[in-house]
This record gives structure tokens, sequence and C-alpha cells, in this order.
């Protein structure tokens, strides 16, 4: 009766290791953390980019202030 828990807990804990390698090597290859600066001050007119990370930023000087490596015009799909 133990097993099948202990099985499923462990499969749990394998697949959320999974997401979280993943999210590191996106973060890694999109965003440069010396790069992320709260404290800029962005003007607010909506122009929005799609960053390397698949999010949608308002303007670049938004996606640069969060330390992201590369973007593109227009919202992420």
């Amino acid at each position: 009766m133990k097993t099948p828990i202990l099985f499923a807990v462990f499969a749990v804990f394998l697949l959320g290791f999974q997401c979280n390698n993943e999210d590191d090597t996106l973060a890694s290859d999109c965003i440069d953390p010396e790069k992320v600066d709260p404290s800029v001050a962005c003007i607010e007119i909506y122009q929005p980019v799609c960053g390397c990370d698949g999010k949608t930023y308002s303007n670049d000087c938004v996606a640069a202030a969060n330390g992201l490596k590369s973007w593109t015009e227009g919202a992420c799909e």
C-alpha cells in the first residue's frame, strides 16, 4: 500500500526538477541578471515587445530593465 504512494511522490519530485531545469536554462539564455534594474524609469507608452522568455512587455525599455537579452516588436502570441 505504501509503495504506490511513495512512487507517486517520487515521480512528482522528479518532474518538479525537470521543470526548474528548463526554466533555469531559459533564464540564463534569455535574461542577464546583471542588467536587471528595477529603478529604471521607463516611459509609459504601450509599444509591446515579445521577450525571448515568451512574455509581453509594454515596451523595449521595460524589457531591457528586466534584463532581457533580446525581444521582437509586437505582443507575444
